[in-house]
Order: structure tokens, then sequence, then C-alpha cells
């Protein structure tokens, strides 16, 4: 992975943590149940795109650690 790439996949990551943040004070302070879980539902999604980018950098940093080390 480039580090273009690295400095792209590690701003993602900040953007869905922003996300994250917001939909789940968002889902604090709704007391409409459809749209706390059509917004529940978001969550879940973002929360696990979250968690594959987390899981590249991990792999890019296996890689590299093999690589060098």
């Amino acid at each position: 992975m480039t580090q273009k790439e690295l400095a792209y996949v590690e701003d993602a990551i900040g953007h869905e943590s922003n996300i994250i943040t917001i939909l789940q004070e968002t889902i604090k302070n709704i007391e409409d149940e459809k749209l706390k879980n059509f917004l529940q539902t978001e969550l879940s999604e973002h929360t696990k795109t979250k968690e594959k980018l987390i899981s590249k950098l991990e792999v890019n940093a296996n890689v590299w650690s093999i690589i060098n080390g």
C-alpha cells in the first residue's frame, strides 16, 4: 500500500468514526422508533465499514513487518 493509499484509508477511518459518533448521539436523542431503527442499521453498517478499513491497515502493517522483519 502506498503512502497516499495509507493516508486515504486513515482519513476514511476518521470519517467513519465521526459518522458513528453522530449516529450514536442522534439515536440517544430521538424518540421516533422507525427513525431510531433506521439509524441503528446505519450505525451497524458504518461500524462494519470502519472495522474493514482497520483490518486493511492491520494486514498492511503485518505485510510490512514480514518484509522488513
